[in-house]
């Protein structure tokens, strides 16, 4: 017989088949799929070896769940055996159905264990001893060679850097860029393990690396230089593993030996210079002389941690070829690539030895037609490379990236024309999953904006901006974006990485910062004491340490990223509250909602909502991890903490102190106000709108909440015109002059004034771009229940309006792809089709009156659709896994507003 249901997607820890994690009970995760509607998992068996030998003949020698009564096929904590220091583990699941049937094994998957303890590491960290007199350091090459006997089973690699590292086995690459990844590195280090087994052969072996300064010991944006440490070091250990079970180590020792090559310097502020006439050839297989090099510089020791790498590996993930090019009267050559982006320039050229060019980034053109360079502040976006003569060469940098979407070729020997240069893109290679398409191709744009600004600014931490000296991981900017980011992208590893950013960063309070890693933001005390302006309790900012961990609750049912911080979550709450006022939090920084456009939100009012949204996430999480007394507590403490807010702040007609669009969507999206005031808070946000034209005000802390706010409080069209504003502040002003990603400013670029002050105008930065969240929510209707997390249920609630037709999205969760699409025909027909995967189910509003489900056609009485609650302007459905269509009438609730207007 055939079955029906099949298991695809088996993860570990939100990766497939992850090499050296450290986590000692990791998480499991698979798919279902079927050709079945409403089909659902009632128990699985999960079976583990500590080989594939042993998992094929049916030896689970590290464990066996038995046959588990349960639905969920994400999130499943392995309880077997203790798992050892490096490690392999096999697996593979079954399932059954509601009719109790079996499905067949899922393919086999794996994970292995890195270096779990500190002892077990022999190797030593290297360096070279830096240049006298040098302000900027050539790269440090690194080599050892060795012996390898016959017939190895298994060779892996464990390395890490304080700086960065590129690693070669015999001459091929090995990881990925920019590792180990920015951490605070005086408390923790990520190490990468590699599989090296077919690069590893009988005979001479060579290892080799290159390290760059990175964010230990390079610039550190506007912190200067060397934040960390002086320079860089290396750690590597190689496990050899042979058929015979024996067993070899090849450490980092003094026994390497060090030079410096062609790369004079590379800083990730201030670019790079490569002069391939100093190139070593084979220096990095085995056979090559390095008897002239000299021995390594050896570090004493290391006080932080040793970490399993969590994050998802930096890539090249895309190659843009310019649209345009012109040459300039000076010579030079300015090339369009149509597209701002994140990463650098390769270049190919012919010309004599010791010809130097410069590849200049830009994201701006000057009226003249020059590049925008004003807003760099100290940046260098500038790479040069000189020939070394005979022949074609190409060049790309190796510890540096831009931010750009103009790239001025200066020096070129001969004629440049569109083939040669390409633009790379690079950032954390999180796995794509949104998709979001209307009728409207200003609205597609604005997500690709969205999307783009996201790309580049996911770089091991999310950076403020990728162009100017500034790229830090400010905690504002990633919670308000936060959602929208995990509604594009799978950031659950990105994220789950930051946390401990931000965690590793609290102060003793238990304050959390504004940016993280700390990069020495509040060790070196740069705050400016009148304003305080980098205060460490900044509110939006320090939030983030609760909201981003309840996100991805939410977004992927994750509970142990709750129960990990915890206790960082709490002590952030009790901090604010033992700081307050009669619960009125303080807030002494500049930030308020930063870039507020005409607009002054008032930092207390600003400061005491987001106190009590803090509170109430930890009165849930509290709730999920079943802390029953402190979610009674914490539950009080935000009543508490509301009706302080009222008192203080919100008169009785509904206003709320400072008048701003932004006091009233915090008011009442975090729950502040009594039913009685809603809506005359709604009422005086609308007319706050209206009176601007009906443009916006918001920052960066109340434009993700805004659009959300109208919509539920029924002002829906308001929050479509708004989406679709065309005219100075909006998101489609930047669209109309040419923007193709989010901008920092509303106004980083006007008609009437030009650019706006140098000195903080970012034309990449995503913050603005948290719309996205409501774009998926509320337009397109996908949204996650707290109550089956992870999209197990799913609310499927789209909301037709503003000068849109048809909208097509869709969501890669970890249960699989939820689509909905609607399009109106003649303006009042609706059509809504929607898809849920295997193993999971959703409710779905469909709006409008004569709402019919398709019928037989499309199987629904089979499927178990049924009708839960039937009102004039909407019906609401439970359905199971499969493909579904409704029909409706807008006609009547376009009739009905008419008529209330």
């Amino acid at each position: 017989m055939e079955h029906t249901i099949r298991i695809t997607a088996c993860k570990t820890e939100y990766a497939v088949n992850p090499v050296g994690i450290d986590s000692l009970r990791p998480r499991l995760f698979w798919r279902l799929e079927s050709d079945e509607r409403g089909v659902r998992q009632t128990a699985y068996q999960v079976v583990v070896a500590s080989s594939r030998e042993k998992l094929d003949r049916g030896d689970a020698d590290m464990w066996d769940s038995g046959k588990t009564v349960s639905g969920e096929s994400i999130q499943i904590v392995y309880a077997g055996s203790a798992l050892r220091s490096e490690g392999e583990y096999f697996w593979k699941v079954r399932v059954w159905d509601s009719r109790d049937e079996v499905s067949p094994w899922s393919e086999t998957a794996y994970w292995t264990m890195g270096i779990l303890s500190r002892g077990e590491w022999q190797a030593k960290w290297i360096g070279r001893r830096p240049n006298p007199g040098l302000a900027m350091q050539p790269s440090p090459y690194m080599r050892k060679s060795f012996a390898v006997k016959p017939n190895v089973r298994r060779a892996v690699v464990y390395a890490t850097a304080l700086g960065l590292f590129k690693l070669r086995v015999n001459g091929s690459a090995v990881g990925h860029l920019f590792a180990p990844g920015w951490t605070d590195y005086d408390k923790r280090v990520q190490v990468h393990a590699y599989d090296v087994t077919d690069q590893i052969k009988q005979g001479e072996n060579a290892i080799a690396v290159i390290l760059g300064d990175g964010w230990y010991a390079g610039t550190v944006g506007f912190l200067g230089k060397r934040v960390y440490g002086e320079r860089p070091f290396f750690l590597m250990q190689a496990s050899i593993e042979y058929e015979d079970g024996s067993r070899e180590l090849v450490v980092s020792d003094g026994s390497w030996r060090a030079a410096e090559g062609p790369i004079r310097y590379s800083d990730m502020i201030e670019g790079e210079t490569y002069d391939a006439r100093l190139e070593l050839t084979g220096w990095d297989q085995p056979g090559y002389d390095d008897s002239g090099w000299e021995s390594p510089d050896v570090r004493s020791g290391y006080n932080g941690l040793l970490v399993a790498a969590a994050e998802p590996p930096i890539r090249i993930t895309e190659t843009v070829k310019p649209v345009a090019v012109r040459k300039t009267e000076a010579g030079t050559y300015i090339f369009d690539m149509g597209q701002n982006m994140v990463g650098w320039t390769e270049v190919t050229v012919r010309g004599e030895a010791g010809t130097r060019i410069t590849l200049s980034h830009a994201e701006m053109l000057n009226p003249d037609g020059s590049l925008y360079l004003d807003n760099l502040r100290a940046a260098v976006q500038q790479d040069h490379y000189v020939l070394k003569g005979g022949g074609e060469e190409r060049y790309e940098p190796h510890f540096t990236f831009h931010g750009f979407r103009y790239v001025e070729l200066i020096g070129y020997p001969g004629e440049a024309d569109l083939t040669t240069i390409a633009g790379k893109v690079i950032h954390s290679d999180t796995p794509a999953a949104g998709r979001l398409e209307t009728n409207d191709p200003m609205v597609n744009q604005l997500y690709s904006n969205i999307v783009w600004g996201q790309r580049g600014n996911f770089l091991s931490v999310p950076t403020d901006c990728p162009q100017r000296d500034e790229r830090l991981g400010w905690t504002g900017d990633a919670q308000i974006f936060a959602r929208t980011a995990s509604y594009n992208r799978d950031v659950s590893r990105f994220f789950t990485k930051y946390m401990r950013d931000i965690a590793d960063a609290q102060q003793p309070s238990g304050a959390f910062t504004d940016v993280a890693p700390d990069a020495g933001w509040i060790r070196h005390k740069m705050w400016n004491t009148r304003l305080n302006w980098f205060a460490p309790d900044n509110a939006g900012w320090g939030d983030a340490g609760v909201i981003i961990p309840w996100t991805l609750y939410l977004m992927y049912g994750d509970k142990r990223i709750l129960e990990e911080h915890y206790d960082a979550m709490s002590r952030w709450v009790d901090y604010l509250k033992d700081n307050g006022s009669d619960l009125i939090r303080p807030d002494y920084a500049n930030y308020g909602d930063w870039l507020s456009i005409g607009a002054d939100t008032p930092n207390e009012v600003l400061a005491t909502a987001y106190f009590a949204y803090s509170t109430k996430l930890l009165a849930a999480i509290a709730g999920v991890l079943g802390k029953t007394e402190d979610h009674s507590r914490y539950a009080a403490l935000f009543g508490q903490i509301a009706e302080a807010f009222r008192r203080e702040f919100v008169s009785g007609d509904g206003f709320v102190r400072g008048d701003t669009q932004t006091v009233y969507v915090l008011a009442l999206q975090f729950g502040l106000l009594t039913e009685e005031l809603k809506p005359k808070a709604t009422r005086r946000l609308t007319e706050n709108i209206r009176a601007r034209g009906n443009r916006l005000s918001t920052g960066f802390l109340g434009v993700g909440y805004l659009l959300p706010a109208l919509t539920d409080s029924g002002e829906q069209d308001i929050a479509y015109e708004l989406l679709t504003q065309e005219a100075f502040p909006s998101w489609m002003y930047s669209i109309k002059h040419g923007a193709t990603t989010i901008w920092e400013r509303w106004d980083g670029w006007t008609e009437e004034n030009g650019f706006q002050t140098p000195s903080m105008n970012s034309f990449n930065h995503y913050s603005l771009g948290s719309v996205g969240e409501w774009m998926f929510r509320y337009m397109a209707g996908i949204e996650a229940d707290p109550a089956e997390p992870g999209f197990r249920h799913a609310i499927i609630r789209p909301r037709p309006g503003g000068r849109l037709n048809r909208v097509k999205a869709g969501y890669e969760s970890l249960y699989g792809t939820i689509s909905v699409e609607w399009s109106l025909e003649a303006g009042s027909r609706l059509t809504l089709e929607v898809e849920v995967p295997a193993n999971a189910g959703a409710t779905v509003h469909v709006p409008g009156a004569n709402v019919e489900p398709d019928g037989e056609d499309a199987g629904l009485s089979a499927a178990g659709c049924t009708l839960l609650t039937q009102e004039k302007q909407a019906s609401v459905y439970r359905i199971g896994s499969g493909k579904y269509r409704f029909t409706s009438s807008l006609a009547y609730m376009k009739k009905e507003a008419e008529v209330q207007q």
